[in-house]
């Protein structure tokens, strides 16, 4: 299968990757292509700003959460009607799980699904020097894939010097510069970056950097590059894991939560979920009332609760369907915000605490950093399983500012490279809730298992 593609990476976080990743989304869609973008790595928020740009959904590639097969296949998958693959890398182009190795770095990405590499360089302060800091990333790994370097924070005038050196000295080409624009600022928070619509005007913004784009980069040599890619063959999941070819012998009604506190999605994770037969509605706590009546299984993901603990406290009859419908033995997943959400209290982001659902004793609450329990793990096999059932090792990853003294002891989490762990997740015969953040195509197995557990609910419901 044929699919041009690009992956936009950088020298470091900070050197302007997304902003102008978001930038050439702009431009290419202005140009009229059809255009499927994706983030590497476990980021939720910057595909949020790609679909701002092209008004359709962008994906995760995760190379830790994913073999070469089933990331190749993601690709092959959301990008199939695609005229170009766009993809975002993740910090430093080689930084990578432990911080010591370059799995599930923008560089093993590019790899595994033979992308072109054009790496964007924060210039400030440098001249010569961007040579030497360049042909150490062409060196460090032989089989990398760079191609062309975009010059960003770089003035006019150095540009046309800056690049017959890099073009003479390190032969790959150089592909335009980024002016300094002001009006273009992607403010951070505690998280990562704001959501899209927080930031006025920012379809305006991101169009008026596209339409700087068309002027200072070489468009045309972007997509030339891109267009040599190789090709990706056809690929069978089933031969990866059979759970990938598992079917539902009736569909079920998965209820997921989505609305400005619940927001965080790997879009994947449904798409599987209805490729195995679930339909999926969705329903909003902070606006409805209560739990859609059809529902066999509920979904809470992560997000910014915190923001809305007073408005999600206030709606007590919704708050009170899912309540009952937990207690009662409805399956359900939460993690991170989700599962903050199903505690009895949550703090907000100045200390206030608000009653929440009531189903996790106990009361999450806010700490002053980042918590220590970050970053990729996996998960060993607990006494209880997955729902009742073995689906073996789980890779998942945590990141949060929140903390719980009842973050579940079921589960062992255990950081790669490293020698870190800690007992995380409450799984039982209804529920399989914790901080961690999952990928369903990393295990299967536990989609699977919540989609059986689902259907035993129905049937049991139908007996009374």
């Amino acid at each position: 299968m044929k699919i041009p593609r690009i992956l936009i990476g950088a020298g470091a976080s900070g050197s302007g990757k997304t902003l102008i990743t978001c930038g050439i989304l702009a431009a290419l869609k202005e140009r009229g292509l059809k255009v499927a973008s994706f983030k590497c790595g476990p980021d939720y928020i910057d595909p949020m700003f790609h679909s701002r740009v092209l008004g359709t959904r962008s994906r995760n590639l995760d190379t830790f959460f994913t073999g070469e097969a089933v990331t190749r296949y993601l690709l092959r998958e959301n990008a199939r009607d695609a005229d170009i693959a766009v993809m975002e890398g993740v910090m430093g182009f080689y930084d990578g799980v432990g911080g010591v190795t370059t799995q599930a770095s923008a560089y093993e990405l590019s790899c595994m699904t033979e992308t072109p590499v054009v790496l964007v360089l924060d210039c400030r302060g440098m001249s010569v020097s961007i040579a030497a800091y360049v042909k150490g990333f062409l060196e460090y790994q032989a089989d990398n894939m760079i191609r062309g370097v975009i010059l960003n924070q770089l003035s006019p005038m150095l540009y046309q010097r800056m690049k017959g050196l890099l073009e003479e000295k390190l032969h790959l080409k150089v592909l335009g510069y980024v002016p300094k624009v002001e009006d273009c600022v992607i403010d951070s928070r505690h998280l990562g970056l704001v959501k899209p619509e927080e930031i006025p005007d920012l379809l305006e913004r991101l169009k008026r950097l596209a339409n700087i784009l068309e002027k200072t980069m070489d468009m045309d040599g972007l997509l030339e590059l891109a267009d040599g890619a190789e090709e990706l063959e056809e690929a069978d999941l089933s031969s990866e894991d059979p759970a990938f070819s598992w079917r539902l012998p009736e569909p079920v009604t998965i209820a997921v939560a989505r609305d400005d506190a619940f927001c965080f999605f790997y879009e994947d994770n449904l798409r599987l979920l209805e490729q195995m037969g679930a339909k999926i509605v969705y329903f909003s706590p902070l606006k409805d009332k209560e739990v859609p009546k059809e529902a066999a299984g509920l979904l809470f993901y992560g997000g910014y609760p915190e923001l809305h603990a007073r408005i999600l406290s206030k709606n007590r009859s919704m708050k009170k369907s899912i309540y009952k419908k937990i207690t009662g033995g409805i399956p359900c997943m939460a993690e991170c915000g989700g599962f903050m959400y199903l505690h009895e209290t949550m703090e907000d982001m100045e200390g206030n605490a608000h009653k929440m659902v009531g189903v996790i004793p106990g009361g999450a609450y806010r700490t002053p950093k980042l918590n220590h329990r970050f970053g990729y793990i996996s998960l060993s096999q607990g006494v209880e399983g997955v729902f009742g059932q073995d689906v073996g090792e789980i890779p998942a990853h945590e990141f949060h500012y929140f903390d719980s003294p009842n973050c579940g002891t079921d589960y062992l989490a255990k950081k790669p490279a490293s020698s870190r762990s800690w007992e995380c997740m409450h799984s039982n015969d209804r529920m399989f809730a914790g901080f961690p953040h999952f990928h369903y195509y990393g295990n299967p197995r536990v989609a699977k298992a919540f989609l059986e557990k689902c259907l035993k609910y129905v049937h049991r419901k139908g007996r009374r």
